[in-house]
């Protein structure tokens, strides 16, 4: 389900023609549109016309914010080039109002309100049903594809690493890989890095009666609760030391030995542990156990951060918006442009913190449609500049625009830039004699956020 559309800006035709392209190229991926669109756009060597009434062959969007021939992508030596043919709402990359611009691989693109991500190869890993096996992992053919393979190994007794930035969604993919493994038992979560180290040992594998001062009854501890059941062990990258031998022993012997215990107690749990620290770097810096990383890494799923996958968004946003009672508002284009826009640092947390906000103000408006106003500070804060006009009114052509992405600034330059600025990309731009896009794209090749800076 989508979030619905305003009546005066909705439309419901579609006429778009297959294109010729190389299988796995370059292409564009929908990101949202007011109308129905392909999932993916595939680019080849003849050039692609987009708008209301383009030739044939072309991509059909009709809209009322599309202009008749809106704009062209071609294909210029090694790249392609995205031009703006005098459109009445203007073209947009990466925020900025553009006239004819190089594309890069992750480029967001919006024409009139449609908006599409540019990428340069394996378009068609975008392709694909956006429902699959677990209704609580919802997003695009790449999320779907995640949710598959978990699927096929969750009834496996095979211990799962989830590798993910804080608010990706580790616990809902624990919580999955346990329902499809069919595992009589419960599901037993800990913090690693929120319970004290002199307690953690406690805690996972419970006490005896006066085992220590306090402790006036045996306690269960969470791996025997989890019995025939999944133990998952979240953020497990900052479990103490001490505890990553103990927890060795169990995975090695399948016994627990609770505090005070004189003899282990046979468990069988399945064991899922997840992180958003880097295992490897810290097996190598000597702070994570090698023969532990190794038991765990049966098998590792890697989540990719919100930022990466926006194609996610135009199906997440009616998904949160349902759970929290709220499917019947409607979204604005402007107010979706700005969602995407947004790089969400803290991922899909913080953009259901948002989506809740929005429904609580528009809940006391008393109206029906969730605009940039109603989103968080951050976000309305992103989206200062956006739509300007681009610093020069055309960029160099491809193999100028490559020669100046060689020399672009290293992250401490880019940081010291930022600092300096407190965060005006603009200013940036203009100190470097280049156009805010390449700007913005320097920040996102070294996951810089122009709000980290503003005091």
């Amino acid at each position: 389900m989508r979030p619905r559309l305003d009546a005066d800006t909705a439309t419901h035709d579609l006429r778009t023609a297959p294109r010729a392209a190389p299988a796995g190229g370059a292409g564009l991926v929908l990101l949202w549109a007011p109308v129905a669109l392909p999932e993916v756009i595939r680019l080849g060597d003849a050039p692609l016309l987009i708008g209301r009434e383009p030739p044939p062959g072309g991509l059909t969007i009709l809209h009322a914010a599309i202009s008749r021939v809106h704009a062209r992508i071609h294909h210029s030596g090694s790249t392609f080039v995205l031009t703006d043919l005098d459109s009445r709402n203007g073209t947009l990359v990466q925020g900025c109002r553009v006239r004819s611009i190089a594309l890069e691989h992750g480029d967001e693109i919006r024409i009139g309100d449609a908006m599409f991500a540019f990428v340069d190869r394996d378009v068609d890993a975008f392709a694909g049903p956006a429902s699959g096996p677990f209704p609580a992992l919802v997003g695009g053919a790449r999320t779907q594809r995640v949710a598959r393979e978990i699927a096929a190994l969750a009834q496996a007794d095979l211990p799962l690493t989830i590798l993910g930035e804080t608010g990706t969604g580790k616990e809902v993919i624990a919580q999955a890989i346990h329902v499809a493994s069919g595992r009589s038992g419960r599901v037993s979560a800990i913090n690693c890095a929120a319970i004290p180290a002199n307690l953690l040992e406690s805690e996972l594998f419970g006490y005896k009666r006066g085992a220590f001062s306090g402790a006036d009854r045996d306690k269960i501890g969470l791996v025997t609760a989890a019995n025939k059941g999944t133990l998952f062990l979240d953020e497990i990258g900052d479990l103490a030391p001490e505890a990553q031998a103990k927890l060795l022993r169990l995975l090695e012997t399948r016994e627990v030995l609770p505090v005070g215990a004189l003899a282990p107690e046979k468990v069988d749990v399945r064991v899922v542990s997840a992180t958003h620290r880097d295992l490897e770097a810290l097996v190598a810096a000597g702070r994570f156990r090698g023969d532990l990383y190794a038991r765990l890494a049966g098998h590792v799923v890697r989540l990719l951060p919100l930022r990466e996958r926006k194609e996610d968004l135009r199906l997440l946003v009616p998904h949160l918006l349902a759970r929290h009672g709220a499917s019947h508002l409607a979204v604005s284009a402007a107010a979706m442009g700005a969602i995407i826009h947004y790089d969400w640092p803290y991922n899909v947390r913080e953009l259901e913190a948002a989506l809740r906000r929005a429904v609580a103000l528009v809940s006391a408006e008393g109206t029906r449609t969730i605009d940039v106003r109603h989103l968080s500070d951050a976000v309305q804060r992103a989206m200062e500049g956006y739509g300007t006009e681009a610093s020069t009114p055309s960029l160099p052509p491809p193999a100028a625009a490559s020669a100046s992405r060689d020399r672009a600034p290293d992250e401490a330059t880019m940081r010291a830039l930022l600092e300096r600025h407190r965060g005006n990309v603009a200013a940036i731009a203009r100190e470097l004699r280049k156009d805010r896009v390449q700007v913005h794209r320097w920040m996102k090749r070294w996951g810089l956020r122009p709000d980290d800076f503003r005091g």
